[in-house]
């Protein structure tokens, strides 16, 4: 299978993969108060993370932003996979976004103050579908 680079996936494949490195790497010797405050976020709006440590959870995400930026950065890596993670997490990341209160003003999707950090990741889905996306298009013209 040959990887199809494009000019255009370096720039967003490049800072967004470099960004998430740094999320990762930055989590990985998180404190246990940092872990606790992560985990505590993350399972008020997903329950079944609450089976799992503050700890252990901190720590798998850790290594699943890692291995986003790893994928977004290493151009060998298909541009529709590293773009499916990428749109899964962000995914992931929004829906804290519109379940946890406070981060939206009452009755809208706009963001309050304390919300703005986490809206910010409507981009990562928008990164993450183009590559998807361009992957399928130009899947699809190698055929014809």
């Amino acid at each position: 299978m040959k990887v199809r680079v494009e000019a255009w996936h370096l720039p967003p494949r490049l800072l967004t993969g470099v960004y998430f490195l740094n999320t990762g790497l930055s989590k990985a010797g998180a404190d246990e108060a940092t872990a606790a405050q992560l985990h505590g976020f993350a399972s008020g709006t997903y329950p079944f993370l609450r089976k799992l440590d503050a700890r252990r959870f901190t720590r798998l995400l850790s290594a699943v932003e890692t291995a986003i930026g790893v994928a977004l950065v290493l151009p060998v890596v298909p541009p529709g996979l590293a773009g499916a993670a990428l749109t899964a997490f962000a995914l992931g990341t929004l829906g804290l976004y519109l379940r946890t209160p406070g981060l939206r003003h009452e009755g809208s999707l706009r963001p309050s103050e304390q919300g703005i950090a986490i809206a910010k990741d409507i981009w990562l889905v928008g990164i993450g579908l183009a590559l998807v996306i361009d992957e399928i298009v130009g899947r699809s013209s190698n055929r014809t």
